[in-house]
């Protein structure tokens, strides 16, 4: 027996026991927020090539993975063109705020938008995007949107409002929101709630699907 093989006292061996218990019982729970979050895929913050995206500021990117904002229940913006990583970059925080003990919640807005009309926006429905700690939201700008399209998105931000963490990726700047939404008033109305404690990281680059595409066909012809 090992407590016996180092000749623990019995405080210690009850110490170790102790230590081993908290250990496997975080691991379960961590475990447990992982299939919570239903992420598509596992990526983190030392995977993003910083190479390719000159204007993110690595200490911006290090203290975001500290999880303050979570705690403040600060929203971030990641913002930029197709391809570039803007998806990697909320899902790598996803995974730290998992690994923080914060139970999160991956989607699409196209997704919410399906599920919300699908269920008339039942309080039971809104709870699946009030329910966590932060809430990222993919793919903002792709799906058309018609009025109320857009109140449904609104009513999403604002229960969260001060209550819990967004993450939203866009593919639109925020000054196009009005005409998306089809409604200024309103996208006013949501960007005044959702960027009221925001972090925005306007993400500048290349696209990785189409260096990898012309990659590819370097190999071919080589």
């Amino acid at each position: 027996m090992e407590a016996e093989r180092r000749r623990w006292s019995y405080g210690r061996f009850l110490e170790e026991v102790l230590s081993r218990e908290l250990a496997l019982r975080a691991e379960k729970r961590e475990g447990m927020l992982l299939r919570l979050a239903r992420f598509p895929q596992i990526k983190t913050l030392e995977g993003i090539g910083l190479s390719n995206l000159p204007d993110l500021d690595p200490k911006v990117l290090a203290e975001l993975g500290e999880l303050g904002f979570l705690k403040r229940k600060e929203n971030v913006l990641v913002q930029g063109p197709p391809g570039i990583g803007k998806t990697h970059l909320a899902l790598a925080l996803g995974l730290k705020a998992v690994k923080g003990g914060f139970k999160t919640y991956f989607t699409t807005l196209e997704e919410i938008i399906k599920r919300l009309s699908r269920t008339s926006a039942s309080p039971k429905t809104m709870r699946v995007y009030t329910g966590c700690a932060l809430l990222i939201i993919d793919e903002v700008g792709y799906l058309p949107m018609g009025p109320a399209e857009a109140h449904l998105f609104f009513q999403v931000i604002s229960a969260r409002y001060e209550k819990g963490s967004v993450i939203i990726t866009a593919g639109k700047g925020v000054g196009e929101w009005g005409d998306y939404l089809s409604d200024s008033t309103l996208a006013a109305a949501l960007l005044d709630r959702f960027l009221h404690h925001c972090h925005v990281l306007n993400l500048k680059g290349d696209s990785y699907r189409l260096k990898d595409k012309r990659g590819s066909r370097k190999t071919e012809r080589g």
